[in-house]
């Protein structure tokens, strides 16, 4: 008898993204992982706040994820949870992405992590810094939608 899994496939968010910057494009990567990197994800061992991606050499490249190891994992293979990852893109991706790089100063972040079908996938978004003042705006203007949803639903 099979037992009935939730069926949310996210493994990790980045939630401090959407305050830090302005999400344009969305773009959806593999990663190439090690066995030990696999099984800490699937005992949800994973932190993507200080994530991001940068390109070299026409190939994409994500680094500080955060996969922490399993102590019965490995024991054979030396663990660096913070280790650069290779992203698996096709060509006419990364060459989007460099053009929002060089061309308008834009960065890559990355903002989910989770499993599609049997392969794990990263999310990432091209974006913009945000400066302090647009930081503060998108808090009132969250702030004030939200006291329009009350008000409407008590009158």
């Amino acid at each position: 008898m099979k037992k009935n899994k939730p069926n949310n496939n996210t493994i990790a968010l980045n939630k401090k993204a959407r305050h830090e910057y302005t999400l344009l494009d969305k773009f959806e990567a593999g990663i190439m992982l090690q066995g030990w990197e696999v099984k800490s994800i699937r005992a949800g061992k994973v932190n993507l706040t200080d994530a991001y991606v940068f390109i070299k050499d026409g190939e994409a490249y994500c680094t500080n994820i955060s996969i922490t190891p399993l102590n019965q994992a490995s024991s054979h293979v030396v663990c660096d949870p913070t280790r650069t990852r290779k992203l698996l893109l096709h060509q006419r991706e990364i060459d989007h992405l460099m053009g929002g790089l060089d061309r308008q100063g834009l960065t890559i972040v990355a903002t989910a992590m989770y499993w599609k079908a049997s392969w794990v996938k990263l999310e990432m978004w091209l974006a913009k810094g945000k400066q302090e003042h647009d930081k503060r705006d998108a808090i009132k203007d969250r702030d004030w939608a939200r006291q329009k949803e009350r008000m409407m639903k008590h009158s």
